[in-house]
């Protein structure tokens, strides 16, 4: 028998650290979350705030939020599924979509920090490049960092579209264009041009002319809720249009319906306690019923 030498043994066991729990089931990068989470020594406990995006499906979910030892606490957030609010009932998750959930959170937090007046942000969509600078005489521009979690960071993702609405609606948060659609890694040239047809949906109207020349039925199958709803591809740039200025008029989250008070039903997993007259008439039933089982036999 040749010899096989044992890598696991006891000793290895002994010394074996388990990982975290988030990181065992594939959730968290710990790596970059504690460079996005810790903050200078000389900020002392000043929150180190992250712009929180994470895309479902059939949602998008964008959060500012910044870590205590209790566990991260939200400051504000913003869900594509409430654009329907402000006119863009189809596509919630496409690129132009994601760029008007940026722009939501954006004018939700400095409205909510009292910041809106000083800092409008890019009011004039061009796609360019754009950074919020410090206004003098009022408080600086809030900061904060992208957090992409787990998801890849290509050119032309749409978790940039994302920032993009955030830093036009007036957020400070560092970036580059490199990872912008209408950029030639190349080349080294940045299109503006292309990436504004993303921010409007000229690149799903795009694709709406040719798959409607090529194959209704397709059309018809892939396009149903445009359809249903009466848009097409001549109306989507005018839709996210009015969006965007329907966003900066009323930013604040659609008011919670009060729901009325009920006393809830504590929790029991043993009998209730039963008084004495109970069991008394519990044990005269029981021996009723052995008397009457006797007679009966």
């Amino acid at each position: 028998m040749p010899f096989v030498k044992v890598v696991k043994d006891r000793q290895y066991f002994k010394r074996f650290q388990v990982k975290y729990r988030r990181r065992r089931e594939g959730k968290t990068d710990y790596y970059a979350r504690k460079r996005l989470c810790v903050q200078d020594k000389n900020k002392y406990n000043t929150p180190k705030y992250r712009l929180v995006v994470r895309f479902t499906n059939k949602d998008i979910t964008v959060q500012v939020a910044y870590a205590r030892l209790q566990g991260d606490i939200i400051l504000a957030s913003a869900y594509s599924h409430e654009l329907p609010r402000y006119g863009v009932k189809v596509g919630l998750t496409n690129y132009a979509a994601s760029y008007c959930t940026g722009l939501l959170l954006a004018r939700r937090v400095l409205t909510k920090l009292d910041l809106a007046k000083h800092y409008d942000g890019q009011t004039e969509v061009d796609g360019g490049e754009y950074a919020v600078d410090d206004v003098a005489g009022a408080p600086s521009a809030f900061r904060c960092f992208l957090d992409v979690g787990l998801a890849r960071t290509t050119t032309g993702a749409r978790i940039f579209g994302v920032l993009k609405g955030a830093v036009d609606g007036g957020l400070n948060i560092p970036h580059n264009c490199k990872r912008f659609p209408g950029y030639d890694s190349e080349s080294k040239e940045f299109n503006a041009d292309v990436h504004r047809q993303h921010i409007f949906g000229q690149h799903v109207a795009n694709y709406m002319r040719s798959l409607q020349e090529e194959d209704q039925d397709a059309f018809q199958r892939q396009f149903s809720g445009f359809v249903k709803a009466g848009i097409n591809a001549d109306s989507l740039e005018g839709l996210y249009t009015k969006a965007h200025a329907a966003i900066r008029a009323d930013p604040s989250p659609k008011a919670k319906k009060e729901q009325p008070a009920t006393p809830k039903k504590p929790k029991r997993f043993g009998r209730k306690k039963l008084s004495r007259e109970q069991r008394v008439n519990r044990v005269a039933q029981k021996k009723a019923s052995f008397l009457h089982k006797v007679a009966s036999q």
